[in-house]
C-alpha cells in the first residue's frame, strides 16, 4: 500500500512541539527561536511532509499563489506573463495561469472556485467577459486587470495610453508626407482599440487629412483580420499610401496582403503596428510600431496585487502607462 503523506501533526509529534509551533515555524511567523525553527523545518523535509495550500489559507489567510487568467495565448499575453510571473517570484509567491480558448468565453465555474480557494488575489488580462470577477470580488478576493473594458474601470486596472501611441504613429505618418492612411482597428469591444480609432480620426481631423470613410476598416486584433482589413483597403479605387493597424498581429496580416497585391512595403505602402511584440523586430521588413511596455504592465499588475493583499489602501484606480514610437523599416516618404 501507498505509504500516507505526513501531515503536520506528524511533524509536530516527531519534533516534539505543538502543532501550533510546527506551523509557525513553517510559514516563518515569529514566536519559534531559530534552532527551533531550522530543526521543524529539517524534520518536514526529511519526512516529505508538504503543506497544503488550502489549509494554509484557512489557518493563516495566505497561500502564496497568484492566480492569472488571460486569453488564448499569444505573444501579448506570454510577455505580459513573463513580466508577472518574474514578479511574482520576486516576492515569494507562485503563480497559476488559465487561458481561455476564445475571446468571449468565461473560464468555468470549477475555474473561478479553484482561484477562489486557492488564490490570494487574481490578475485578468484583456477581459473581454468579466462577470465572473464580480463573483471573485464578492468573495473579497483581490483582483488587478490588465487593460480595461470600460471607460471607467470596476476593478483597478493597469493600462496604457493607447490615445497617445495612436498619435504618435499618425504623427509618424504625417511627417514622413502621408495624407491618405488606412486604419485597421482593434475588437471595437475594448477600450484600447475605441483609443486608438479616437486618436486616428483626431489626428485626421487636425492636419486637414483625407477622411475618406473607406479608410476606416475593422479589424479584432487578429491576424486574419488584418488580412482581411488591408485587402479591403487595397481594393479601394484610390487606396492609401499607409496603413495604421491596431496591432502588430494585425499589421503582420496587411503585410501578407500588400505583398499578395504585388506590393511592397515600405516602397509602395508604409506599415505602422501597435505593441512591440518581439515578433515585430523579426519581420521583414522590421515593423515600425508603437511599444507597449508588456513585461512592465505585468509587473506594475502584481505589484498592486500585492499592495491590496497586504490590505495597503490603493491610491490609483487605474494606472497609465506610457508608449513609445520605435522606427524600424517597414515605413517611408510616399511616392
Amino acid at each position: 500500500m501507498k505509504k500516507p503523506r505526513p501531515t503536520l501533526a506528524d511533524v509536530a509529534k516527531v519534533a516534539g512541539v505543538s502543532r501550533m509551533t510546527a506551523s509557525r515555524a513553517l510559514n516563518e511567523k515569529a514566536g519559534v527561536s531559530d534552532k527551533t525553527r531550522e530543526d521543524i523545518q529539517r524534520i518536514a523535509s526529511e519526512m516529505g511532509y508538504v503543506a497544503n495550500p488550502l489549509a494554509q489559507k484557512l489557518s493563516n489567510g495566505r497561500t502564496h499563489i497568484i492566480g492569472v487568467i488571460a486569453q488564448l495565448p499569444t505573444s501579448f499575453t506570454n510577455e505580459m506573463v513573463m513580466g508577472i510571473g518574474t514578479s511574482v517570484r520576486s516576492a515569494g509567491y507562485e503563480m497559476l495561469v488559465y487561458f481561455l480558448s476564445d475571446t468571449d468565453m468565461q473560464p468555468p465555474s470549477s475555474v473561478v472556485n479553484l482561484l477562489q480557494q486557492f488564490a490570494d488575489g487574481i490578475i485578468v488580462l484583456l477581459p473581454y467577459e468579466a462577470d465572473y470577477l464580480e463573483k471573485l470580488r464578492q468573495a473579497s478576493l483581490p483582483v488587478v486587470t490588465v487593460e480595461s473594458l470600460h471607460d471607467e474601470p470596476t476593478f483597478p486596472a493597469i493600462i496604457t495610453d493607447g490615445y497617445q501611441g495612436g498619435r504618435q504613429a499618425m504623427e509618424h505618418l504625417i511627417e514622413l508626407g502621408h495624407r491618405r492612411i488606412g486604419f485597421i482597428t482593434g475588437d471595437l469591444k475594448l477600450i484600447s482599440a475605441r483609443s486608438r480609432l479616437k486618436a486616428y480620426k483626431d489626428m485626421i481631423e487636425q492636419y486637414g487629412l483625407d477622411a475618406d470613410p473607406a479608410l476606416i476598416c475593422e479589424g479584432d486584433y487578429m491576424q486574419v483580420g488584418g488580412y482581411d482589413a488591408a485587402k479591403s483597403l487595397l481594393a479601394i479605387k484610390e487606396r492609401p499610401t499607409a496603413i495604421f493597424a491596431s496591432n502588430d498581429i494585425s499589421a503582420l496580416g496587411a503585410l501578407s496582403a500588400i505583398r499578395e497585391a504585388g506590393l511592397s512595403v515600405p516602397e509602395d505602402m508604409s506599415l505602422v503596428g501597435f505593441d512591440d511584440i518581439s515578433l515585430s523586430e523579426q519581420m521583414h521588413p522590421a515593423l515600425t510600431t508603437i511599444h507597449q511596455p508588456l513585461q512592465q504592465m505585468g509587473r506594475s499588475a502584481v505589484n498592486l496585487l500585492m499592495a491590496m493583499i497586504a490590505g495597503l489602501e490603493v491610491p490609483f484606480h487605474q494606472i497609465t502607462l506610457p508608449t513609445e514610437l520605435v522606427v524600424r523599416q517597414s515605413t517611408a516618404k510616399p511616392k
